[in-house]
């Protein structure tokens, strides 16, 4: 099966909400000698972007987008071994807090990005979703001296608002130069990066890990 057929099958099991038979498709893709992070980035996220903008079109409703979620979960249990594998070895890159904005609970780009950077070699303290900025700020201050990138995540207008917010919140606590911010979700454009003040977005997880690791040199 051509690559490009075993990535539609892929997107489509994500889009269709195929539980039961994602795993076996995950499977053979990586039998068929394509990379976990191909899989995941032509395949598994496109499918999790079409069904996310499904969603804001209220094409398709939360209980479709958890199974979706649910699918891509099993598909990252196989992958994310491989992923392990590729890690860098030797020491750390960093510090990645990773976490979803308050009021957002929108957790799948997320996690793919957390897994993606802990694979590039960082180490992740996840905060999780619906994540209050005094908290971010605290995690900030308790490593300040180390090398930190905060990776802030918001699918809605609503919580990407707080985004400027946490960096002005930084910027008083004079904990602004000591780290990197990274944010993204469907909303947040380079426009937007320059307007708060922060150093960095990117489109998916595979872009987000690189863009991370350049910043950290």
């Amino acid at each position: 099966m051509a690559n490009q057929e075993m990535f539609d099958k892929l997107r489509d099991a994500i889009v269709n909400q195929d539980v039961a038979g994602i795993k076996q498709l995950t499977q053979e893709a990586l039998d068929a000698g394509i990379p976990a992070i191909d899989i995941i980035t032509k395949g598994l996220s496109v499918g999790m972007k079409i069904i996310g903008d499904k969603f804001e079109a209220a094409e398709v409703f939360l209980p479709q987008i958890m199974m979706s979620a649910k699918a891509m979960n099993n598909a990252m249990e196989i992958l994310t071994p491989e992923l392990e594998k590729d890690k860098k070895e030797g020491e750390e890159t960093g510090l990645a807090i990773t976490f979803v904005a308050e009021g957002d609970i929108h957790d799948i780009g997320h996690r793919l990005v957390s897994t993606m950077l802990g694979a590039n070699g960082f180490k992740i303290l996840d905060l999780g979703v619906d994540v209050l900025n005094e908290t971010v700020v605290e995690e900030a201050a308790k490593h300040k001296g180390e090398k930190v990138i905060l990776v802030g995540s918001a699918l809605m207008t609503t919580s990407m608002l707080g985004q400027k917010d946490l960096m002005d919140k930084l910027r008083e606590e004079n904990l602004r130069d000591s780290v990197k911010c990274m944010f993204g979700g469907a909303p947040v454009s380079q426009k937007w990066i320059e307007e708060i003040g922060a150093d960095a977005t990117a489109e998916n997880a595979a872009e987000a890990a690189k863009v991370a690791l350049e910043l950290m040199k």
